[in-house]
């Protein structure tokens, strides 16, 4: 693949690599995502210098091809084909029952099946820091006695790390007012008991993550949606509505990168919301889950951290940074914290101790941020890279969301496209999403699906995006 230098050309050899390495790229030689081969592999390739090759990977980079990655090289990164974000339907709503769909059940199982899992919100394995809480766990299963007790309200070393970080989040709290939990689910199961009766009606966002429907149904209220922007959040407008309307117990919000649209509320709405809510009190139930894995730039602040008023119930975990598997979460109940201590107490006494020892060990040794930093890089990459292959597959008129954290898209089809119906086809080819159908309890977003991003690109997955956007111009051609 040498190439020749003929008179002025010499002057521009770089052009002719980078041209060459470009049409390598178009071909599939080099996939998106992947790295390229070391910059005196490519020099012997092309019988070139060094300085050419540097030259020409500038080059490609300028053009969009490729990205610089400190003491890693070069990786291939295929120029974004944008999609509109998907459009805020405001809607009147009612408050009705919760019935949590058997869907949500079925698409757990049928990942256990292998198929390709762009369906739940769960990073894959080669995401999470697996190495390092292996070690802390073997740590910690070493404690001996300690691990023994039932850890209630929480083991007193992992409060102390929660306490911490909480601080530099602008929410000073102690220990003691931390309350281990069985993940942010179960955090906000017990919020809901706190502060709610069977029957009340609580305000949530919509599109609304699953997990938050359903745990609204265990406790059995009637929900309210709020229509949701897909960048801004939560509709003030809409909750000030529901608010003059209907006796609202309780508003349940994503506040950071929500799920399923990606949404970041800003620092002055995230006031006006705590304000607001504290005004009509009506406590706010925060689910941060998301938080820590902002894109760019510095890790958002909680709502609870305008919190005047003791009126907001902050919830998270680390099941989507850790591990889903150790189901470790936390809440920060305030005065509600006898409440959710007893329906702590008696629903399963305490929270599991070493999965508690094991990343409150984590957390001390300063692995967690350090592990944060490329986290964030890689779902940062991994969402702009799902959502450019939507853009390209997708039928004309597809929106996407642009989370600006987390690692899960918002995909509109164009009115009279069903997504149900794209979501049925890709399960017969063993492809896994999840219907918009379920993140509402008005069957609502037919239109839509949610895509999982955090899985490492492969042949396996640029396939299957491929294919669903085959399967969503197939439903689109038939619905004419």
């Amino acid at each position: 693949m040498k190439l020749r230098r003929r008179g002025r050309a010499m002057g521009i050899l770089y052009n002719q690599v980078a041209d060459q390495l470009q049409g390598l790229i178009h071909e599939g030689v080099y996939r998106d995502g992947e790295r390229l081969p070391g910059v005196r592999q490519l020099s012997r390739q092309f019988g070139v210098s060094i300085s050419t090759i540097l030259q020409a990977h500038q080059t490609l980079e300028a053009r969009g091809f490729l990205q610089a990655r400190e003491r890693s090289g070069y990786f291939v990164r295929l120029p974004t084909v944008d999609a509109p974000e998907p459009v805020m339907r405001r809607h009147r709503s009612r408050p009705v029952p919760v019935s949590a769909r058997e869907m949500a059940l079925d698409l757990c199982a049928d990942e256990q099946k292998r198929m390709v899992p762009l369906a739940t919100a769960i990073p894959h394995p080669d995401y999470l820091p697996l190495r390092q809480i292996q070690h802390s766990t073997l740590w910690a299963a070493r404690r001996g006695l300690e691990t023994l007790d039932y850890a209630f309200p929480g083991k007193e070393s992992f409060r102390r790390q929660i306490a911490q970080r909480m601080a530099t989040l602008g929410v000073p709290v102690t220990p003691d007012d931390v309350l281990a939990t069985n993940g942010a689910q179960e955090a906000i199961i017990l919020a809901l008991r706190a502060v709610t009766q069977p029957g009340d009606i609580v305000a949530v966002e919509s599109p609304s993550f699953p997990g938050i429907l359903q745990a609204l149904e265990v406790v059995g209220l009637k929900v309210i949606e709020i229509p949701t922007h897909p960048s801004e959040g939560l509709s003030l407008e809409g909750l000030q509505l529901a608010l003059e309307q209907w006796p609202l117990k309780a508003c349940v919000v994503v506040t950071n990168h929500s799920n399923p649209m990606g949404a970041q509320m800003s620092d002055e709405r995230k006031k006006q919301l705590v304000s607001m809510l504290a005004a009509a009190a009506v406590p706010l139930i925060e689910d941060d889950i998301y938080g820590d894995l902002h894109h760019t730039g510095d890790r958002p602040k909680p709502a609870k951290a305008f919190d005047r008023a003791d009126n907001v119930i902050y919830c998270s975990s680390f099941s989507k940074t850790i591990s889903p598997g150790l189901r470790l979460g936390w809440m920060v109940p305030g005065r509600h914290m006898a409440s959710a201590r007893q329906h702590k107490y008696f629903v399963n006494l305490a929270t599991s101790s070493i999965p508690q020892m094991a990343v409150a060990h984590f957390l001390e040794q300063g692995g967690y941020d350090r592990y944060l930093r490329s986290a964030r890089q890689h779902y940062r990459e991994a969402t702009e890279r799902m959502r450019t292959a939507v853009a390209r597959a997708f039928p004309e008129g597809t929106a996407v969301s642009r989370p600006q954290g987390g690692f899960v898209l918002w995909v509109q089809l164009p009115d009279g496209v069903s997504g149900t119906e794209v979501y049925h086809r890709a399960r017969a080819e063993d492809i896994n999403v999840a219907p918009g159908l379920m993140f509402s309890t008005a069957d609502k977003y037919d239109n839509c699906l949610r895509l999982n991003s955090a899985n490492p690109w492969s042949e396996r997955i640029e396939h299957a995006v491929a294919r669903l956007g085959v399967l969503a111009h197939d439903v689109q051609s038939e619905a004419r």
